[in-house]
């Protein structure tokens, strides 16, 4: 949908973060007469009111039939379209849209290449800008990593490609916004965001609608996956990565079908897991018709991102690690996997999403670090699964009320040498805003600055 077309609608606004203030001042600035009503809270409800905005009206009571007396409802990603309200809403005959939705809308011509996948979508969306960047193409790095989309509007000059990060929040939307990308790359497929989904099959159609309904010309999907191994996609070119004729991994070496191309270790990216997702991100410049073989040696000077894997200092003979953004269970073994044979205490647990880790209490009775601590809401259900695989003194195993008292506990464990690693596994709703205010707590409570790990390198044009 254009932004035009709201003209003469009744519109409303449902959310106030970000990306809802970014809609806002969007719709102010082209259609500067039209009514709005924005659906929050009572704390939003009066930042909004400050704006003096005499044709923004507030509403704190969100239900499904004072929603559904809209036309239009611009709403905030964070809020599931599946909620009670949301399906009230529509059934009255309210459209639902994100601002992905309204983005894409208005640039029917951008060349666009859109990543998702439940891990890694962020560091592959910005080694993509970094590597496009690397070969002389003015690239825009934006999306869920954080810059809205309806942020960078219209950047002047114009950006010639946009690597554009999409959560499972987004990626249905850009079906909605009408305008195919020219690459999405798909990277894996896990159970994640079940409470907003509402089952893992709704996540994992939602996630795969960026190639399923949104029809991309050419889709980049992981061979090794076995849900996207599976996929057929009659819309779209499909070109495989992690797999034998094309771009892949032979131990740690780059290879594109047999021909080698240079060893990744020298990549500053922590995790073979990360390394293997170069191979994403040279398919996608394959894709766009460049020669990803000699952009590919540029990737030594990528610069990692805050909260993943992000080692933040050594202090006192430990070494704290930032994992902030694992929000699922393999997240976590995959951060335990980057750092084999270490003296490892790992803080796991956070917000409960009703996520399933027998799997990862499995893996910890054959392959666990030297202790655990765990905290949150589904502490106490990790903590119990634990218990049940631990056996005679395999691990220690503690529990915490919160991150402080659980790093406490970790530097106990490690007795002055080794790695905390806080690879939570879990959201950080309930204890913290989002993920970057529990890595910024998880720098000040090892004793570093918190403000000097968040800057993610790269956003925006460049």
């Amino acid at each position: 949908m254009r932004i035009s077309q709201l003209e003469g609608r009744r519109v409303a606004l449902w959310g106030w973060g970000r990306e809802g203030r970014a809609a806002h001042a969007l719709l102010r600035s082209r259609l500067p007469s039209l009514p709005l009503t924005l659906f929050c809270s009572e704390a939003e409800a009066g930042q909004a009111a400050a704006l003096g905005d005499p044709l923004l009206h507030t509403d704190t009571q969100i239900t499904g039939a004072g929603l559904g007396s809209f036309d239009v409802i611009i709403k905030s990603p964070g809020i599931s379209p599946y909620s009670p309200e949301a399906l009230e809403a529509q059934a009255a005959g309210a459209r639902l849209l994100g601002g992905t939705a309204l983005w894409f809308g208005e640039h029917p011509d951008a060349r666009t290449v859109c990543v998702t996948g439940t891990k890694g979508k962020s560091t592959t969306t910005a080694l993509l800008a970094h590597l496009l960047r690397a070969g002389g193409h003015r690239t825009a790095l934006a999306g869920n990593i954080g810059l809205p989309l309806l942020e960078v509007m219209d950047p002047q000059p114009s950006p010639e490609l946009w690597a554009i990060e999409l959560s499972s929040y987004q990626t249905r939307a850009v079906a909605d916004g009408g305008v195919p990308p020219e690459v999405a790359v798909v990277l894996n497929i896990f159970p994640e965001h079940l409470d907003w989904h509402g089952s893992q099959q709704r996540y994992i159609e939602d996630k795969l609608a960026l190639v399923t309904e949104a029809h991309p010309r050419i889709a980049v999907l992981n061979a090794a996956d076995p849900v996207l191994s599976k996929l057929q996609l009659p819309h779209s070119r499909i070109v495989w990565f992690n797999h034998a004729d094309g771009w892949h991994l032979r131990g740690d070496v780059l290879f594109r079908g047999d021909t080698e191309v240079f060893d990744t270790r020298t990549v500053p990216l922590p995790g073979r897991h990360n390394r293997g997702n170069l191979c994403a991100v040279l398919a996608a410049i394959e894709a766009l018709g460049y020669d990803a073989a000699a952009l590919a040696p540029a990737a030594v000077s990528f610069q990692p991102l805050p909260n993943r894997l992000q080692t933040i200092g050594m202090r006192d003979g430990l070494t704290y690690v930032n994992d902030s953004i694992s929000t699922t269970p393999h997240a976590t073994l995959a951060a335990l996997e980057c750092f084999a044979g270490q003296r490892i205490a790992l803080l796991v647990g956070g917000h409960d999403r009703g996520l399933d880790w027998h799997d990862f209490a499995d893996a910890m009775g054959e392959h666990a670090p030297l202790g655990i601590v765990t905290m949150g809401g589904n502490g106490p259900r990790i903590h119990a699964l634990l218990e049940g695989v631990m056996g005679a003194g395999q691990f220690q195993l503690a529990a915490a009320p919160d991150l402080a008292g659980a790093m406490h506990i970790a530097q106990q464990m490690l007795g002055g040498q080794g790695v905390v690693l806080m690879s939570p596994g879990a959201p950080s709703f309930g204890m913290y805003r989002d993920y970057v205010e529990r890595g910024k707590d998880f720098a000040r409570i090892a004793g570093f600055d918190p403000e000097a790990i968040v800057a993610i390198p790269g956003l925006g044009v460049g």
